[in-house]
C-alpha cells in the first residue's frame, strides 16, 4: 500500500492464521505469541546482568518513553500494595524534582538512542543516583559501559512495543533489587505458563467467536475509549497505544473514578462528532464502589456509544492478571489491523517525526 492510501478492510470473518499472515507482513503476531518465552528470558537476563542487591530509600524512578516506559507502569500496578517504596515513571527530558542520590533510576530505552531517556541518564548521574540501564545498545549502552553502570541487555529485532515483557520484568526485578518491592520471580514464571494457556484461547488458531477476535470485530470502524481503574489503569493506556501503533487509528484512554467527573458528560454528544466505542477493563480486586461506577457508567453511555464492552482480567496473582489483559489488548490491536488491511509493524509517522526532529 502506498503512503497516504486508505486502508482496505478485509472480510470480517478472515482472522485465521493464514489471513493474518497476508496482512501482518512484519510478523508482529510472532512476537505476541512469544510473550511467555519473553517473560522467562527476561528473568534470566536480569539475573545474569545484576548479581548484587543495594538499598535506596528514595525508591525507584523508571525513565523511558513509549513502549519502553510502559513496563515501569505495569510493574508498579503488579506490585500494588506490596510496593514498599515509591515507584514512579517519568516520560520526559528530566527526572522528578524530588529525585535524590538515594533513588534508583532505571533508564529504559529499547533502541538506546531515545533522547529523553539519555537526558534522564545524565541527570541521574549528576545527582549521584544509582543507575541501571535496560536496552539493546545505542548511546545508552555505550555510556553505561563507560560509566560502569549495570546494564540489562535486550534481544534485538523487535518493535520497542513488542518488548513489553522484558521492560516489565526488568522494572519488577530492579524494584526488588533496590528494596522497593518483593521478588516476584516465581510469580513471573507461573504467569508465563498462564499466558501460554490464554494464547490458546485467544490466539490466531482460536475459534472465530473467541474474545479477542470478537472485540476486534466490534471495535472496527470506531474510535475506542479504553477505561481502566486501579490495577488496570496503565493497561488501559497500553491498549490505547497498541491500537494507535498497530491498528493505525485513534484510540483514547481514561480512568475511573476520574472519568465520571468530566468525560462522562462528553458522551452525550459523541454521535454528533464521530463513532466512539468503550472498553472497560475490570479486575477482581477493583474497589466495590468503582465496580458500581463501571456498571453505571456503561449504562449511561450505552445509548451514545457505538458499542461497549466490560472485560475482566484473568489469573490468580496480580502479575498474571496484568499480563492477561496486556496480551488481550495486544491481540485485539493486531486483529483490528488485519481487519483494516494494514500491516501493524511499520510506524511511518513516528519515524518521520524523529527524522525531522533530529534535523531541527
Amino acid at each position: 500500500m502506498s503512503d497516504g492510501a486508505a486502508a482496505v478492510p478485509i472480510a470480517e470473518s478472515a482472522l485465521s492464521r493464514e489471513a493474518i499472515a497476508r496482512v501482518d507482513i512484519s510478523g508482529q503476531l510472532n512476537d505476541m505469541l512469544a510473550l511467555p518465552d519473553h517473560l522467562r528470558d527476561a528473568l534470566w537476563r536480569v539475573e545474569s546482568a545484576i548479581m548484587a542487591e543495594w538499598d535506596t530509600p528514595g525508591g525507584l524512578v523508571v525513565a523511558g518513553m513509549g513502549g519502553s516506559a510502559i513496563g515501569g507502569a505495569l510493574a508498579r500496578a503488579a506490585l500494588g500494595d506490596h510496593a514498599s517504596r515509591p515507584i514512579f515513571v517519568t516520560r520526559a527530558y528530566g527526572l522528578p524534582p524530588w529525585t535524590t542520590p538515594e533513588t534508583t533510576v532505571l533508564c529504559a530505552s529499547y533502541s538506546g538512542n531515545t533522547e529523553e531517556t539519555l537526558a534522564c541518564y545524565e541527570s541521574a548521574g549528576a545527582l549521584g543516583a544509582q543507575r541501571v540501564v535496560v536496552t539493546t545498545g545505542g548511546k545508552l549502552a555505550a555510556m553505561a559501559r563507560e560509566d560502569g553502570v549495570p546494564l540489562i541487555p535486550l534481544p534485538g529485532g523487535f518493535q520497542p512495543r513488542a518488548a513489553v515483557a522484558y521492560m516489565t520484568v526488568a522494572a519488577l526485578e530492579v524494584a526488588a533489587l533496590c528494596g522497593a518491592g518483593p521478588r516476584l520471580t516465581s510469580e513471573i514464571d507461573v504467569a508465563a505458563s498462564h499466558t501460554g494457556q490464554l494464547l490458546t484461547e485467544w490466539g490466531p488458531d482460536a475459534s472465530e467467536d473467541s474474545l479477542a477476535k470478537e472485540l476486534a470485530r466490534g471495535l472496527l470502524g470506531s474510535a475506542p475509549v479504553i477505561i481502566g481503574a486501579g490495577l488496570t489503569t496503565p493497561i488501559a493506556y497500553r491498549w490505547k497505544t497498541q491500537i494507535n501503533e498497530n491498528s493505525k487509528q485513534p484510540c483514547f484512554a481514561h480512568e475511573l473514578p476520574e472519568l465520571d467527573h468530566n468525560e462522562l458528560e462528553g458522551w452525550e454528544g459523541a454521535p454528533e462528532v464521530g463513532r466512539f466505542s468503550a472498553v472497560f477493563l475490570d479486575d477482581c480486586d477493583t474497589h466495590p464502589r468503582v465496580k458500581a461506577r463501571i456498571e453505571l457508567t456503561e449504562r449511561l453511555i450505552s445509548t451514545n456509544a457505538a458499542v461497549s464492552y466490560r472485560v475482566e482480567s484473568r489469573g490468580q496473582t496480580t502479575i498474571e492478571r496484568v499480563i492477561s489483559l496486556v496480551l488481550l489488548g495486544d491481540l485485539v490491536s493486531l486483529y483490528l489491523a488485519v481487519l483494516r488491511g494494514v500491516d501493524p509493524g511499520p510506524v511511518k509517522l513516528i519515524e518521520r517525526f524523529k527524522g525531522e526532529l533530529a534535523e531541527s
